[in-house]
C-alpha cells in the first residue's frame, strides 16, 4: 500500500517541504542536477531509478517549480534547476556531509572547493582558504577518497569522477 504524499494533520513548513522533496529519488534526482545531469537517460543510467517512476517524480518537480524542462539537443528535453530547486544545494549538502561523517569509512566520496582559490568548502558553504561565502557557480566537485569508480559505474558516473563544476551539464 503506497503511503499518501500529504501530511492531513500537520500545518507547518517542513512538513509542506517533505511533501515536495521527501519522496525516496527527489533528493538524489535534485543532487545529479546539481552534479549536471540533464538528460533523463542519464538520471535513469547513474540513479538506477525505473523510468516511470523518474518520469512521474520530473514531472511532479516541474509541477512544484523546482525543476524546469529546457531544450536540448535535437528534438530532446533536459531538465534544469531552477532558482527554487538551487535553493535546496544546502539540505542535499548537510545530507551528504551527515552521510559521509558516519557512513564512508573510506572517507568523502566527493570534496567541494572554491573555483577561485581551490581552497575547500565545507558544508557551510565558506571556502577555508579565502573566507569568502561561495556560490554554486562558483564550487567544483573534486573526489574524495572514498571514491573508487568502477567500469561497471557506467559513462554518467565516470563523467562525474572527474573534477567539474556544479551545474555545469555533463554533456
Amino acid at each position: 500500500m503506497a503511503l499518501p504524499r500529504e501530511y492531513t494533520n500537520q500545518a507547518c513548513s517542513m512538513v509542506r517541504a517533505l511533501e515536495i522533496v521527501g519522496e525516496r529519488w527527489t533528493l538524489l534526482i535534485v543532487r545529479d542536477a546539481v552534479f549536471g545531469v540533464r538528460r533523463f537517460s542519464d538520471f535513469v543510467e547513474h540513479l538506477g531509478i525505473p523510468r516511470a517512476v523518474l518520469t512521474e517524480r520530473l514531472e511532479f518537480l516541474i509541477g512544484e517549480g523546482v525543476l524546469a524542462r529546457v531544450p536540448g539537443p535535437g528534438k530532446r528535453s533536459e531538465y534544469e534547476l531552477t532558482a527554487k530547486g538551487r535553493g535546496l544545494w544546502p539540505v542535499v549538502r548537510a545530507l551528504s556531509a551527515w552521510g559521509d561523517e558516519h557512513y564512508a569509512p573510506a572517507g568523502r566520496r566527493r570534496v567541494f572547493v572554491h573555483a577561485g582559490c581551490e581552497g575547500e568548502v565545507p558544508q557551510t558553504g565558506t571556502c577555508l582558504r579565502c573566507g569568502e561565502d561561495v556560490t554554486l557557480t562558483e564550487t567544483v566537485m573534486t573526489p574524495g577518497p572514498g571514491l573508487t569508480p568502477s567500469p561497471e559505474d557506467g559513462q554518467v558516473s565516470a563523467i562525474l569522477a572527474r573534477p567539474r563544476p556544479l551545474l555545469e551539464p555533463i554533456h
